[in-house]
């Protein structure tokens, strides 16, 4: 028996008006499905289920965060007496999807209506939906207030645009909230801090880095730890460090953690990497806030304290809460707008699988050595790593963007489709044709000797795209700009890149195309 069985169980009501939903990515307190709880009407419903962990190839990190913190979740929703029908996934009989045991539990039951707060994922949004047309039950779909805005004022904001920005909306969003301003005026007389960003280490590397703030399984987690090791033993990853948040508490805890020993250097090395240094100054908070363990307003709140009290500087508390109240509001915007059709763009016609290698970090490139081997050990890495190592690889590689949407999704622990699809398929892989991102985020292995010292212990050379010692990235990077040239022309944005490669002759470009034909044929793609 599993540690959230041997808690007893509040009795059910003999009649029962609502069977509120609560997803794993729901653990708030404050949700809006529990807005109007009865105990004496209505139970609470979660459920753990197979098909969450195979539907993508999850990784253990991710599918033991999400087991251990719905654990965690539930036992305090029974400490405080509210009735709970729980499916654990080591229950007998359990169906393995969440259709199939919410069909079980409504027979069961017999509720009047089901609850709801808005998901996100619409994969699970309109699974829900069809269990209630099925049972002719009332569906009470509710907004997800644990966001600053809506979708349909992101849509409402969206009506008309061409294009969708982040920076028209987060202005908006700071102003509608007051944060970071001067009555009318942003705070320091500007909305945008990245020219005081965004910096190296330098040869000496990262100096004096705090160590993260992580928590030691507790008897709950032990037995997710336990259950996923044999139940998705053949699943990528390892849980033998597993640390990460799994209750309110420990999530303020990481978040005090944050403010206080990361966020005043954050800003400057935001974008920097190092060999070997998984955390550096980012806040590792993306995990707890996905599964609202902790509420964006709560998080921007302490970085705005720490500026006006002097403890962080402008531009590091600017670009953080830019992450929070601007990028991740906006990329829940566009998933909701977009989809379910957004899942199937691929504006580059990219048809390349994704190198096996992708699920074990069995690479000689050094910089994607490091990334997905931190990646497969922690379920976690930071965004430069993700946009500019990996993602920026499977764009100059050519592979489908739903081979690398798939990838993304099941190897982080933050990783809930809202949030995950459009930074990967928009922002890394451009397969919306610039719906979100203004060109392709693509650069040569320049950038990452700039930015990291992989470079350094790596067998490619950077400054190199044909030869033994061509870097991948380099190479792959002219051929795409070669390849993609006649359809990023019209880009203004692109005009400087466009340019020297305008510069190479025949000869040259045909030697870029064989040496990069060469590198796709290694990778078995």
């Amino acid at each position: 028996m599993n540690s959230l069985n041997a808690m007893p169980a509040t009795p059910m009501p003999a009649q029962v008006r609502h069977l509120v939903i609560v997803l794993g990515d729901q653990l708030d307190a404050e949700s809006s499905a529990l807005d109007g709880f009865d105990p004496a009407q209505d139970v609470e419903w979660m459920a753990e289920v197979a098909d969450e962990s195979t539907h993508v190839w999850s990784a253990k990190q991710r599918t033991a965060v999400f087991l251990s913190a719905m654990r965690h979740f539930a036992e305090d929703l029974r400490a405080r007496g509210l009735p709970l029908r729980y499916t654990a996934l080591d229950d007998n009989n359990n169906p393995g999807t969440l259709a199939t045991v919410l069909q079980r539990d409504i027979t069961a039951l017999q509720p009047a209506g089901l609850v709801l707060t808005a998901p996100g994922d619409w994969r699970v949004l309109h699974s829900l939906r069809t269990v209630a047309t099925q049972h002719q039950l009332p569906l009470d779909l509710r907004d997800d207030t644990h966001f600053f805005s809506t979708v349909r004022e992101f849509a409402a904001h969206a009506q008309g645009r061409k294009q969708l920005r982040l920076e028209y909306w987060y202005r908006a969003l700071r102003q509608k909230h007051g944060i970071l301003m001067d009555g009318k005026a942003p705070v320091g007389g500007q909305w945008n801090f990245d020219a005081d960003n965004r910096e190296s280490f330098g040869k000496a590397g990262p100096q004096q880095v705090p160590p993260p703030i992580r928590f030691a399984p507790d008897a709950v987690t032990q037995d997710v730890i336990t259950l996923v090791n044999t139940r998705f033993a053949s699943h990528p990853g390892t849980l033998h460090s597993f640390g990460w948040p799994v209750t309110r508490p420990q999530a303020l805890q990481a978040l005090h953690a944050f403010i206080t020993e990361r966020l005043p250097l954050f800003g400057k090395y935001e974008d920097a990497m190092w060999a070997g240094e998984a955390w550096l100054y980012h806040s590792h908070l993306s995990c707890a806030l996905n599964l609202k363990l902790i509420n964006p307003r709560e998080v921007v709140q302490a970085a705005e304290d720490a500026y006006r009290t002097g403890h962080a500087p402008l531009a590091a508390v600017e670009g953080f809460v830019r992450q929070i109240l601007g990028w991740r509001e906006y990329v829940r915007g566009i998933y909701w707008t977009q989809m379910p059709n957004y899942l199937e763009r691929n504006a580059l016609g990219a048809q390349a699988d994704l190198p096996a290698w992708y699920w074990t970090g069995d690479t000689d490139m050094a910089c994607l050595k490091d990334a997905i081997g931190q990646t497969l050990e922690h379920g976690y890495a930071h965004h430069i790593q993700r946009l500019m190592v990996t993602g920026l690889y499977a764009l100059l590689l050519g592979v489908r963007p739903q081979a690398v949407h798939t990838w993304y999704l099941a190897v982080y622990v933050d990783a809930v489709e809202w949030v995950e699809l459009p930074n990967t398929l928009g922002m890394g892989q451009f397969g919306d044709g610039g719906l979100m991102a203004s060109k392709p985020y693509v650069a040569s292995g320049k950038y990452i000797q700039r930015m990291s010292n992989h470079c350094q212990g790596c067998r490619y050379d950077p400054a190199q795209s044909t030869g033994p010692q061509a870097c991948p990235f380099t190479t792959l990077y002219r051929d795409f700009l070669i390849q993609h040239e006649a359809l990023l022309k019209p880009n203004a944005r692109m005009a400087m890149q466009l340019k020297n490669v305008a510069r190479l002759d025949d000869s040259a470009r045909d030697a870029i195309r064989q040496q990069a034909a060469q590198h796709r044929l290694a990778q078995g793609v």
